[in-house]
């Protein structure tokens, strides 16, 4: 029986992965876009090694946590199996370490410059460097991570000094909505974000990646021009809680 159900959970997540690379490749025809500029990154928060396995060996290698106990707990049995590791969960300064040691090539969640500095210091320190993503709050939620819009530029303008952190673009998490139109609007300012910011022509910038659109509004962030969207439940199934508890992380809490 329990090789039964392990046969089934292997299918399952090859057919989910089929599913959504359609969806993408829809979503970029209608959007007069080529398929090959949108990555999908695997979001793997509560995911055992072994069903992440099953992605990596599909040939899907971008993935990435948000809490840095699950990325110790998998790092081990993942290290062998040939993936690209980013984090996208809010990165509290006494964990950068632990990132590192993890092999994370670049932090989607940069939103202050506090982080940054640290990260730099530990960086030099180690005659190293990292790829990072500005996150951006574009839904104006003030439960949610990532820096006002208002102080996103002079965000990157200082982070661009600091040069073993190599700025590569911009992320993140849209209105939790069934409005579509509210949904786009976060999207869409992300974009906006991009072009002022490779106007400015700034030292170690160069914001290539949108990272935006999750399992529910993927679509839409194709459409408004992402390059990298994050998926996790619908490959990997339902979790104990819904997608919000995982990104919807309480201020109050961190």
């Amino acid at each position: 029986m329990a090789r039964k159900q392990k046969q089934r959970n292997f299918m399952d997540i090859l057919k989910n992965l089929e599913i959504i690379q359609n969806q993408i490749n829809l979503a970029c025809t209608k959007s007069n876009r080529n398929p090959n500029e949108v990555k999908l990154l695997l979001a793997t928060k509560t995911v055992s090694a072994e069903r992440i396995k099953i992605a990596l060996n599909a040939g899907y290698t971008l993935i990435a946590e948000n809490r840095v106990q699950e990325l110790k707990e998998k790092y081990n049995d993942l290290k062998d199996t040939p993936h690209t590791n980013h984090f996208i969960g809010h990165l509290q300064t006494n964990k950068i370490k632990d990132i590192l040691k993890c092999d994370v090539s670049c932090v989607e969640s940069l939103d202050r410059y506090e982080l940054a500095e640290k990260l730099h210091q530990r960086l030099s320190s180690e005659n190293k460097t990292i790829e990072v993503f500005i996150q951006v709050n574009t839904s104006g939620e003030e439960s949610k991570f990532g820096v006002h819009p208002d102080n996103a530029i002079d965000l990157v303008k200082k982070v661009s000094q600091l040069n073993t952190l190599k700025i590569k673009g911009l992320m993140t998490i849209g209105l939790f909505s069934s409005d579509v139109d509210k949904v786009r609007k976060c999207f869409r300012l992300l974009k906006q974000f991009q072009q002022e910011i490779a106007s400015l022509q700034l030292p170690n910038v160069e914001v290539n990646e949108l990272s935006m659109g999750m399992s529910g509004d993927l679509e839409i962030a194709i459409e408004e021009g992402a390059t990298i969207v994050r998926v996790g439940t619908a490959i990997f199934g339902e979790r104990i809680y819904p997608d919000s508890f995982y990104w919807n992380e309480n201020k109050n809490n961190a």
